[in-house]
């Protein structure tokens, strides 16, 4: 082993790019002194029979307490010598060194081995002047068209109608109670809305529903198939009586000028077009954008092989997982619905690691930095988005240590920007 120090000898072997194997000694009479002031702290405190609290002979402790003395040392030593080991070697750990071999004996060194996980160094390829297809960000009189039927709907109302009968899409408001012509049960009786002739309900609901007035009746049975989706239901003969309560139809405005006027500040069909038209130009061109950034970025990874440390792996894998299943509809899914969703998972964060390694060294070989002026004027964009007072975002970004994964993000952010600008658009 080579000198570091005096008190620590170390040497450390490259298992790969990610891992690390440290063999460190330190010397035998520091880690006497150590165990010494271990036993002499067990010999303070036991009880002997015979022997007075603090009197016990010390290698009477020694050989009661043998085992517990030597985990303490080890607590006590262990990490002051790794740290040491560490710094020494300049080497930025990712996780806890994993010790897989220790041993002392009094008037002998204590020795250790340990696996480290390190960020992997990997050369960067070229990066800029990436080449990427133009994208088509043109808006027609169709889109606009679409966009402003599109706004008609969110406008229409729902309207009373008297003197006619049920037609399809209609509103309806019903009474309906069935009654299981088997056991004479009747089921509670619900009011219930319709909108007619819509996919989602029982095709024997929007049969029978069709051409019915306000305050009619009317009885119908209905066998359920036996394997039907709702098991309360199949297999059953249920008699229905509904009752029209209400009819409503929906009435969508006429496209013109009066239409404009109630949607906002334009004073024609015409200005409102125009509107429509810069939005969806402005909402291409952010598309477009991104769309030829993902490129550019895919274009560089695919060109870049890193092992990554799998302690990180795994973490990120577990958060995603975590992620997907708070959102999952199906509180319990079964183990092989959540196996697949692992092995996804396992794809998405190493590519979630790999983007954020290689963006990282390609901030740093391009010296950008992101100045605490920056951070606080995010903090600031996002008070105002939010509605928060900018004094409470700020405290509460500097008090949970969240500041400086805002200033890693902005940084990410610039060097994706900065890829995209050198990227070469082709016509």
């Amino acid at each position: 082993m080579s000198d570091q120090m005096e008190r620590i000898k170390s040497t450390v072997k490259d298992l790969s790019s990610s891992r690390k194997e440290i063999e460190a000694e330190l010397r035998a009479e520091e880690a006497d002194q150590e165990l010494q002031r271990i036993v002499d702290r067990y010999a303070g405190r036991v009880k002997l029979k015979g022997f007075r609290q603090g009197k016990a002979p010390k290698e009477m402790v020694k050989q009661m307490f043998g085992p517990d003395i030597h985990q303490s040392l080890f607590d006590s030593l262990v990490p002051k010598v790794l740290d040491e080991v560490l710094t020494t070697h300049a080497i930025r750990p990712v996780g806890v060194p994993v010790v897989n071999d220790l041993s002392y004996e009094e008037g002998r060194p204590l020795r250790l081995k340990a696996v480290v996980e390190v960020w992997p160094d990997f050369p960067l390829p070229a990066y800029t002047k990436i080449r990427v297809a133009k994208k088509d960000i043109a808006v027609s009189d169709r889109d606009i068209d679409q966009t402003l039927e599109e706004l008609r709907e969110k406008s229409a109302e729902y309207v009373p109608v008297e003197g006619r009968g049920v037609v399809i899409e209609d509103y309806v408001v019903i009474d309906l109670q069935g009654k299981d012509r088997k056991t004479k049960r009747l089921m509670p009786a619900e009011k219930v809305v319709v909108l007619a002739g819509h996919e989602g309900n029982e095709k024997i609901i929007n049969d029978e529903l069709l051409g019915m007035s306000i305050r009619e009746e009317k009885r119908f049975t209905y066998a359920y198939p036996a394997d039907h989706k709702n098991k309360k239901l199949a297999g059953k003969d249920i008699e229905y009586l509904i009752r029209v309560v209400s009819i409503k139809e929906k009435q969508v405005p006429g496209l013109n000028d009066e239409f404009a006027k109630h949607l906002g500040e334009y004073d024609s069909l015409t200005d409102l077009k125009g509107k429509i038209k810069s939005e969806l130009q402005a909402a291409r061109e952010r598309a477009a954008k991104s769309e030829q950034t993902e490129e550019v970025l895919k274009a560089i990874l695919e060109k870049v092989e890193i092992e990554l440390p799998p302690s990180l792996v795994e973490e990120e894998t577990q958060s995603i997982l975590k992620r997907i299943l708070s959102s999952a509809p199906q509180q319990n899914p079964a183990k092989e619905t959540v196996d697949a969703l692992r092995v996804s998972a396992g794809r998405q964060a190493e590519q979630n690691l790999k983007r954020h390694l290689v963006l990282k060294k390609i901030a740093e070989a391009e010296g950008l930095k992101v100045g605490e002026e920056e951070v606080d004027s995010e903090i600031q964009a996002l008070a105002k988005a939010n509605n928060i007072p900018p004094a409470r975002v700020m405290e509460s970004f500097n008090q949970e240590g969240r500041r400086e994964s805002l200033k890693n993000s902005l940084l990410l952010k610039k060097t994706v920007d900065f890829l995209a600008g050198q990227a070469i658009i082709d016509s």
